[in-house]
């Protein structure tokens, strides 16, 4: 028995990992505007019956003076109504600052936050962009979880989002 147990336990250590993922790549479109000032944008997945399942990122202006930052979270409409106004911010590996135009992506895996309660299910993915002296954006996209198969599902934004591209990997 005692020689079995290295093997069984190389065995575990050896299996690979068979995590769900989710890859995000969010555009910030470059405006050509007189005033521009980078968007807050938020990225959530909802539930069937729109309740917040996991809120995934918030970019924002965290260091203004006075937290003067968290008056413009509520711009994001959906997001604040949801859950917004509930959370005490910066939450740790969530917020995080806002970013200038181009591709930014984030990645989330199965079993770690704020993945890691998600239970099988069909969910919407939602990423709003709000922009002082701008306008306001909110994109979805349905898919299940955890993802039977590899799966890339694409939005493109109109004036706040550029293109989303959203990938996931059983």
């Amino acid at each position: 028995m005692r020689q079995l147990l290295p093997l069984a336990f190389c065995a575990i250590v050896a299996a690979p990992a068979l995590a769900a993922e989710i890859k995000l790549d969010i555009e910030v479109p470059r405006l050509s505007v007189a005033e521009y000032h980078r968007p807050y944008v938020a990225v959530w997945v909802e539930r069937p019956d729109n309740s917040v399942a996991a809120n995934l990122a918030v970019w924002y202006d965290g260091k203004l003076k006075n937290a003067e930052g968290t008056k413009w979270l509520k711009d994001m409409r959906q997001w604040w109504r949801r859950i917004g106004r509930e959370l005490e911010v910066p939450i740790d590996g969530v917020t995080s600052a806002t970013r200038a135009p181009g591709l930014h992506s984030l990645t989330f895996a199965e079993g770690k936050a704020p993945l890691a309660k998600l239970p099988p299910g069909e969910y919407k993915l939602q990423v709003e962009a709000a922009r002082e002296a701008g306008g306001r954006e909110l994109l979805s996209l349905p898919f299940q979880w955890p993802p039977q198969k590899a799966t890339v599902l694409t939005a493109q934004g109109q004036h706040e989002l550029g293109k989303l591209n959203f990938e996931l990997k059983p």
